[in-house]
């Protein structure tokens, strides 16, 4: 399973989020710090749940990134997280 994918199955399953996109962009960071020839190293997400409603943007991106502290460890280098908090 890609690296995507894992984090996709994730955050779906932690937030059961109304919209979410993963975005591998690490062919726009090659060459850079912690980029890799295979890529899956630079993400975006953008993602709406209830899950992050009444808790502030710090809170949501804490959250977000606990749920993927194994991948952030294990060779994802950048992600950059876009919430939405939606009913």
């Amino acid at each position: 399973m890609s690296v995507r994918d894992v984090i996709v199955e994730k955050l779906s399953v932690k937030f059961t989020p109304s919209h979410l996109e993963v975005i591998d962009e690490s062919a726009k960071h090659q060459g850079h710090s912690g980029s890799r020839p295979e890529g899956e190293t630079h993400f975006r997400v953008r993602i709406a749940t209830p899950a992050f409603l009444g808790l502030t943007r710090l809170a949501q991106h804490r959250a977000v990134m606990d749920t993927l502290d194994a991948e952030l460890k294990a060779g994802v280098h950048a992600l950059a997280v876009e919430v939405v908090a939606a009913a």
